[in-house]
């Protein structure tokens, strides 16, 4: 049986994202208007931009679990630009990362833990799935 391991990050990310925004994953309205980051642009008419970033989170918890909200900050974050010294890296905003985790958990694909946020059985079965899927395009 495939796992995430075998096939690429972004391939998977984005066949998990279209699966997700099939389920009718509830997105937040605020996700539309608001940056990600310091460092980062407002977001673009990229309507997918919610579904990519749970497709993600789910993906890092299943690769580093146990993980929080603090990490992951880490790992979204990017380089600010400043005006005279040199680019600082900024951590990406909590709330975002924090409402993925309650839709997700909703879903029945990530639980709390004491020791961080974990990805359950369902939530690995359905990137399993997926990654098989992608295994049978390439292969075939």
């Amino acid at each position: 049986m495939a796992n995430v391991y075998e096939v690429e990050s972004d391939k998977l990310v984005k066949k998990t994202a279209e699966k997700l925004k099939e389920q009718n994953i509830p997105k937040p309205a605020y996700v539309d208007y608001v940056k990600s980051g310091a460092g980062r642009d407002r977001p673009s008419s990229d309507e997918n931009f919610w579904y990519m970033r749970c497709a993600s989170i789910l993906r890092q918890t299943y690769i580093k679990g146990p993980i929080g909200i603090a990490k992951l900050r880490v790992r979204y974050g990017n380089r600010k630009r400043h005006m005279v010294t040199h680019p600082h890296h900024k951590r990406a905003g909590g709330s975002i990362i924090k409402d993925a985790f309650d839709t997700l958990e909703k879903a029945g694909y990530i639980e709390k833990t004491k020791g961080g946020r974990v990805v359950t059985g369902k939530g690995k079965s359905f990137l399993d799935k997926t990654a098989g899927e992608l295994l049978k395009v390439k292969g075939a």
